[in-house]
């Protein structure tokens, strides 16, 4: 069996990974900045790792059938701590070492900041942000990033990932926003013309507008959540 290709319009295959349930997770607060974020102490809960270790064998399994050597694989990750911890399990499950070439931080795919008055505190009040972000996505929290905002530096890092690999199984190990983002914007590149064989970064540029980005909780991961995106 070959081994599938990326589309046109892309270098690579991209998967998404969100991290494992975190401390955070089980203790109900925001840890959005990067202070806080790559403290030790806001790595994954013990279910969290188990979690990432069933996302990783899944990873695995998706990888075979699809006939991808594992040497084609590149794990890209967040610097926060859940984020680089959940990586560090699925590269163990794929035999991958994680500080190999084949494991690298992007500062650019880390949490969204939600600003000041939202650190450290409860997840009860993020439907307040999303609340915003469906009215207007370019609007920021105050003293926080708006949709646009991450969006922007989203398109970046493929952007990156996209000049430094190609040929190769992308997987991005990242956060709940982040990635909802980064699906709305890939799932409005993909319902371009595909004759359009134009570079990702440029397709992605192209729909960075209110009424895609305005959508992102559609997109919606679990703590692990494995999914294919090109």
């Amino acid at each position: 069996m070959a081994a599938e290709t990326a589309p046109c319009f892309s270098r690579n295959r991209f998967w998404i990974l969100r991290h494992g349930k975190s401390i955070p997770n089980e203790q109900g607060l925001i840890v959005s900045s990067m202070e806080n974020g790559i403290l030790p102490e806001y790595q994954l809960g013990s279910e969290g790792v188990a979690q990432a270790q069933l996302a990783g064998e899944k990873f695995l399994k998706e990888l075979k059938d699809a006939n991808i050597a594992l040497e084609n694989v590149r794990i890209c990750y967040s610097p926060f701590s859940r984020t680089a911890h959940t990586a560090r399990v699925v590269a163990s499950v794929l035999n991958i070492p994680f500080e190999g070439p084949q494991c690298k931080a992007f500062e650019d795919i880390r949490e969204r900041y939600f600003g000041p008055s939202y650190e450290l505190s409860s997840y009860e009040r993020y439907p307040e942000i999303w609340d915003l972000d469906e009215k207007d996505p370019f609007e920021q929290p105050e003293g926080g990033e708006s949709v646009a905002d991450v969006v922007s530096r989203l398109i970046t890092a493929i952007e990156q990932i996209e000049t430094i690999y190609e040929g190769c199984a992308i997987l991005i190990v990242s956060h709940g926003d982040p990635l909802q983002m980064l699906q709305t914007v890939l799932s409005a590149a993909k319902e371009q013309n595909e004759s359009n064989c134009s570079n990702l970064g440029s397709r992605l540029t192209a729909v960075k507008v209110p009424s895609v980005l305005s959508k992102h909780r559609n997109f919606a991961l679990e703590t692990a959540e494995l999914r294919a995106v090109i």
